[in-house]
C-alpha cells in the first residue's frame, strides 16, 4: 500500500517545514546564548543540538550574528510589550507597581531572554542594547510622571530624567533578583515602589501594595 509517510524521513525523524526549523533554531540559539554568552556560542553547537548541519543555520540566519540579532529583537519586543501592557491605569503609585511587576514577571518567565539582554555583545550596536530598551520603557512612564510633577508643583520637564532613574532602578534590582530569587516578587515590587514613592527619608517600615495584584 502506497500511503503517506506522515511527514517523516526514512529514519523516523519528523521533517520540519522551513518555518518550524527556523523556530527550532531560534529556541536552541536562545538557550545556548543564555548559557554561554555570545562569544562562547558556536554555530557548530547550535547545529548539533538541532540535529542539522551548519549550512542549515547559515541558510536561515546567515550565521551566529544574524541568529543572535533575531533572538535579541524578539526578547526586547516581548519585554516592552509586557511593560506597556501592564500599565492599565489607576493611581500613579499603582502604575509604578504595574511597571515593577511587569519587569519582574519577564525575569521570572523569560529568564534566558533576560540573561541575553543584560549581557554585552559585539553586535549590540546592530540589535540595540538593554540600556536602549530601558530607555524605551522609561518613555512609556514619562507622561505619568509629568502629570504627577505638574500636580505637585514640580517642573514637568524633569519627568524624562526621573523616568530613566525609576526604570533603571527596577532593571538593576531585577538583575540582582535573577540570582537570589528572595524575597518574593511581590515583596520586591513593594519595596521598589516604596523607595521610588517615598524616597529614603519617607520610607515606610512595612510597605504594602496598593493595587489589586498581590503576587
Amino acid at each position: 500500500m502506497n500511503g503517506s509517510n506522515g511527514g517523516k524521513k526514512a529514519g523516523g525523524r519528523v521533517r520540519m517545514t522551513g518555518k518550524q526549523r527556523r523556530e527550532q533554531l531560534l529556541e536552541i540559539g536562545r538557550a545556548v546564548f543564555a548559557e554561554r554568552g555570545y562569544d562562547g556560542t558556536s554555530v557548530e553547537e547550535i547545529a548539533e543540538r538541532a540535529g542539522v548541519s551548519k549550512p542549515v543555520v547559515y541558510e536561515h540566519f546567515g550565521g551566529k550574528e544574524g541568529l543572535y540579532a533575531v533572538v535579541v529583537d524578539r526578547e526586547m519586543q516581548l519585554l516592552l510589550d509586557m511593560v506597556t501592557g501592564a500599565l492599565t491605569g489607576g493611581h500613579s503609585r499603582e502604575l509604578l507597581e504595574q511597571a515593577a511587576f511587569a519587569l519582574m514577571d519577564y525575569i521570572d518567565t523569560s529568564t534566558d531572554g533576560f540573561k541575553i539582554l543584560v549581557r554585552d555583545s559585539p553586535v549590540a550596536q546592530a540589535t540595540g542594547s538593554f540600556a536602549s530598551l530601558i530607555s524605551d520603557i522609561a518613555t512609556q512612564v514619562e507622561d505619568i510622571l509629568g502629570l504627577e510633577f505638574k500636580a505637585r508643583g514640580f517642573d514637568p520637564r524633569l519627568a524624562p530624567m526621573y523616568s530613566q532613574m525609576l526604570v533603571g532602578m527596577v532593571a538593576l534590582t531585577g538583575q540582582w533578583w535573577l540570582e537570589v530569587r528572595k524575597p518574593g516578587k511581590a515583596d520586591v515590587a513593594a519595596h521598589l515602589v516604596n523607595l521610588a514613592w517615598h524616597g529614603l527619608e519617607g520610607l515606610e517600615r512595612h510597605p504594602k501594595l496598593v493595587g489589586e495584584r498581590k503576587n
